[in-house]
């Protein structure tokens, strides 16, 4: 398998080091522990929103760090938890007095380490929450996680408590906004392909010429099953059934639409997707407010997609339409 890597065990550094080097007026990063943090923090006052995970999902999360989203990212390697340590390395170099929240995708490592941190943090005094994503609907329980799968839905979490933590919201606050966009925020994904994790040289898992695996997860989790291909038609609907069914969704409600590259899908059949999923919410009466369509919760190369569908309301919207600047996300 080709890539543009000089040495698997430093491609995290040598990407952090790049993103820095792109967008050295968004952004400052550490590598020992790794961190991505907005160039003006911390902010006086205002709540340091704080995610990250394994490294390989890009943008997510490094990519959202910057006003209106995330204080601070902290990257793991390739598909591994950050530590604890580094977590609080990011509490520290962020908060100032007003607490910080924690997004904290639903993988197990994930929450031990993110909540290790968070009550770490606790015991020097400063006040710390943590809040679980799990919007993927695809399983209940999986290789790496007890409960559903955090995916795509954390993009839309950290957008919106991010441009509530920018016009200084306090942390409650944050916090029970955070709380409410994932009840209401589902999701569910497709592979085509498997994903190369880079020190293993070859994918995680093989897929013939005219199978998909339906509910993957972003690191390659098994998925409900495994299908014979379809049509684009066909694929987005038993991506959308399920997660239209899970909350449930239905006529009259507005939502955001989510439509997500995996890592290798292109947009051309990303935007063909995309188009479809809007016919069949229009089919059953439910409104498209606002819209995502691009690779921001990836998992590497892997080919597929994924969509997520948020339930609005007006302060959710107004908050999805705040001013956002970020390396992934700018308006």
């Amino acid at each position: 398998m080709k890539k543009i890597i000089n040495d698997p065990s430093t491609l995290v550094a040598d990407a952090l080091n790049g993103m820095a080097a792109a967008y050295p007026e968004l952004l400052r990063v550490r590598t020992d522990p790794a961190l991505v943090v907005r160039a003006d923090a911390p902010l006086s006052g205002k709540v340091a929103l704080i995610s990250g995970g394994g490294s390989g999902h890009e943008p997510l999360h490094g990519g959202f760090v910057g006003a209106g989203m995330l204080t601070a990212a902290v990257p793991g390697a390739v598909f591994t938890s950050p530590t604890p340590d580094a977590v609080q390395a990011a509490i520290t170099e962020t908060e100032s007095g007003a607490g910080a929240l924690l997004v904290v995708k639903n993988y197990t490592g994930d929450v031990l380490n993110f909540e290790t941190a968070a009550e770490l943090a606790g015991l020097e005094g400063t006040d710390v929450r943590a809040v679980i994503v799990d919007d993927d609907v695809a399983v209940k329980d999986s290789t790496h996680t007890a409960g559903r799968r955090g995916v795509g839905g954390t993009v839309l979490v950290e957008k919106i408590v991010g441009a509530a933590a920018e016009r200084g919201e306090d942390l409650e606050r944050c916090e029970a906004l955070a709380r409410r966009v994932v009840s209401q925020v589902r999701s569910m994904g497709v592979a085509l392909t498997g994903p190369t994790v880079p020190h293993a040289g070859e994918p995680s898992f093989t897929l013939a010429e005219d199978e998909m695996e339906i509910g993957i997860g972003i690191h390659g989790e098994p998925g409900r099953q495994r299908l014979p291909l379809e049509r684009a038609d066909g694929i987005v609907a038993k991506l959308l059934e399920p997660v239209l069914e899970d909350l449930p969704f239905g006529a009259g409600d507005d939502v955001l639409l989510f439509t997500n590259s995996m890592g290798a899908t292109p947009l051309i059949e990303l935007y063909a997707a995309h188009g479809i999923a809007e016919r069949l919410l229009a089919d059953r009466g439910v409104r498209v407010r606002r819209r995502l369509v691009g690779p921001y919760t990836t998992s590497l190369d892997m080919q597929g997609m994924s969509l997520t569908v948020l339930k609005l309301d007006e302060e959710l919207t107004e908050l999805w339409d705040a001013p956002v600047r970020t390396a992934a996300l700018n308006w």
